[in-house]
Order: C-alpha cells, then structure tokens, then sequence
C-alpha cells in the first residue's frame, strides 16, 4: 500500500502577506482563487492535487470573498481564476476549468 500522507496537498492562504511569502519562498507556484459554493471551483480541487503531485509547484488556494482587496488588486472579476507565478512573478492568468494537464503544462512551460 502507497503511503499517501507524504503527497502534496493544495495550501489554503488567507491574505496577501500569505500569499507573497508563499510567492518568495517557491520557484513556481499555482494559485486557484476560488469561492465557496462555486461548483466549477469544487470540480478543479481535484485537478489540483494532481497537479501538486506531478510538478514541483505548489499549489495554493485562496477564497476570493474573503480577499476582497486582493481580488480587487489583481483586477480579475471571476473564479475560478488561476495565477501562475515563476521567480515571484505571475507568468500566466487562466480563467475557468481546466484539466490536470493543461495546469501542468502552464506551471512547466518556460
């Protein structure tokens, strides 16, 4: 039996100090922006285990209703909405759902 507690998991961030450390600390990162109640949202938390399980990304969540002012910074007005961040800069937007091998490609391209 595989040991599946040592598997990436998505991490929740609940503001913008969360989400610049965790952007500083990590080559690349993904971010959902989310909100609770939004299916499309709920049909991507599996596509994101995946993905943290086959990059080296991590992978972050954030709730766009309780980030208002973040949400509102990073001037997108939908969820779900992904961030693609490299080096501390987001590299790629995507908007909507997507599968597991079209994160991948977005967190892996150069």
């Amino acid at each position: 039996m595989t040991d599946t507690s040592q598997r990436p998991k998505p991490v929740a961030l609940d503001s913008r100090a969360d989400l610049d450390a965790l952007v500083a600390d990590h080559e690349r990162v993904l971010v959902e922006f989310y909100t609770n109640g939004c299916g499309k949202c709920q049909s991507m938390e599996p596509v994101l285990g995946v993905v943290a399980r086959q990059t080296d990304a991590t992978v972050a969540m954030v709730n766009a209703r309780e980030t208002l002012d973040l949400v509102e910074e990073l001037g997108f007005r939908g969820v779900p909405t992904f961030l693609v961040y490299r080096d501390g800069t987001v590299v790629d937007q995507l908007f909507g759902t997507f599968g597991a091998e079209e994160l991948v490609a977005a967190v892996e391209s150069d």
